[in-house]
């Protein structure tokens, strides 16, 4: 199981997978947007995302928990 957290403070921009996808190694999860900048958070293992613990608009702090893939 992965959990994947936030490295700092963004918005999130957009949502790129959807709880109960098969995901991939460097696949894409969501986009984050900082300072102009478009972040894209990806999966450092494969799996099935189990839960996505943010949504479009949201604004999350370093280390909020973004996703979970197992």
């Amino acid at each position: 199981m992965e959990q994947i957290r936030a490295e700092m403070v963004a918005n999130v921009w957009q949502i790129a997978a959807k709880v109960g996808a098969k995901i991939a190694e460097g696949d894409t999860i969501v986009i984050l947007e900082s300072m102009k900048m478009e972040i894209p958070v990806i999966a450092e293992t494969s799996g099935v995302l189990t839960e996505l613990a943010v949504k479009e608009g949201d604004v999350i702090q370093e280390g909020d928990l973004i996703a979970v893939v197992s």
